[in-house]
C-alpha cells in the first residue's frame, strides 16, 4: 500500500512509502523531497510515527538505505 504522511518535526514534512518503487520518501521543509530505496514499509511506518523523526531518520535510515533527491 503506497501511503504519504504528515510528520511532527522541525526538519521534515511528510513520510511517505511507494508500494511500486518500494522507497520511502521524505519531504522537507525546505522543499526537497529524498527518496531512500529498499525501505520496508514497516520501517517508514516506524519513522513516520517516531518520536523524532529526525533521530530515527540519522540511526536507521540515512546510512543503511541508497538515498537520491526527487527534487
Amino acid at each position: 500500500m503506497s501511503w504519504d504522511q504528515s510528520v511532527f518535526s522541525s526538519n521534515v514534512e511528510r513520510v511517505g512509502f511507494d508500494d511500486n518503487t518500494q522507497e520511502m520518501t521524505v519531504t522537507w521543509k525546505s522543499g526537497k523531497v529524498s527518496a531512500y530505496q529498499g525501505v520496508p514499509e514497516e520501517t517508514a511506518l516506524r519513522c513516520a510515527n517516531a518520536p523524532s523523526v529526525g533521530s530515527f531518520l540519522n540511526s536507521e535510515i540515512k546510512n543503511q538505505y541508497s538515498h537520491r533527491y526527487v527534487r
